[in-house]
């Protein structure tokens, strides 16, 4: 078993309309839905309260990238989130390439029985538990953190 560094994480799936918001457990077992927080001028104070409840060691923000690996419209948008939440808070945030994660929890969704309009509401929760299970179980596999560091300007 390689090291993996024990402590809740929440796992953030910005989008243009809503966030998605998903934790994780101490042990990294099982990443579940939490909350979809409207993307407004409050989402990262309601993101930092929702960590006050959790007290995470880290926050795993998805990055949208192509499936070449290249940015998209919503990249800047998903590192510009994370810029703010690390600046304005006291928990590390890690950007993890989140390619297809929507799709997959869209895929989910549907396989449960939802419909693509029923599945609105919930759809950015399960991306967000989709990223947040990867990045646990990359580092559980590897021994190091998945994704990239967010560094405040100095």
């Amino acid at each position: 078993m390689t090291d993996f560094r024990r402590g809740v994480r929440i796992g953030i799936d910005p989008g243009k309309a809503r966030v998605g918001v998903a934790r994780v457990d101490p042990d990294g077992m099982l990443a579940v839905p939490v909350e979809t927080v409207p993307r407004d001028e409050r989402a990262i104070a309601r993101v930092l309260d929702i960590a006050a409840e959790y007290e995470p060691i880290e926050f795993v923000v998805g990055l949208p990238l192509n499936l070449r690996g290249d940015d998209t419209p919503s990249t800047q948008d998903a590192r510009d989130f994370a810029a703010e939440l690390a600046a304005r808070g006291e928990v590390p945030v890690r950007l993890v390439d989140e390619r297809l994660s929507t799709v997959t929890a869209h895929q989910a969704l549907r396989q449960s029985g939802r419909s693509q309009k029923g599945s609105r509401k919930v759809v950015d929760q399960v991306a967000a538990v989709v990223l947040l299970q990867h990045a646990v179980d990359s580092e559980k596999s590897t021994g190091a953190p998945a994704g990239e560091p967010v560094s405040l300007p100095e």
